[in-house]
């Protein structure tokens, strides 16, 4: 338990008065403390930026580079219902 204290760093933060009580409903909700929810909350706002950031990427690939015409065709017949 000490390393992992140990490793962690004490920051401030401020927030308005209805998001802190939010949090302290939501953290009692969750079970779990307020720096707790914050870094769970922090952590899940950094991954979500980071999907976006890779799917504009994607995305800018792909316009860069379309797909030629065809490309996928073989999957259209694959992913396709069966004639009954």
């Amino acid at each position: 338990m000490w390393s992992i204290l140990h490793s962690m760093k004490t920051v401030q933060v401020v927030l308005g008065e209805a998001l802190l009580r939010a949090a302290d409903r939501e953290a009692r909700r969750s079970r779990v403390n307020r720096s707790a929810l914050i870094r769970q909350a922090l952590g899940y706002y950094l991954r979500q930026r980071e999907r976006l950031v890779l799917e504009a990427r994607h995305r800018r690939g792909y316009e860069r580079q379309p797909v030629p015409p065809g490309e996928f065709d073989l999957w259209d017949e694959v992913l396709a219902w069966p004639e009954s």
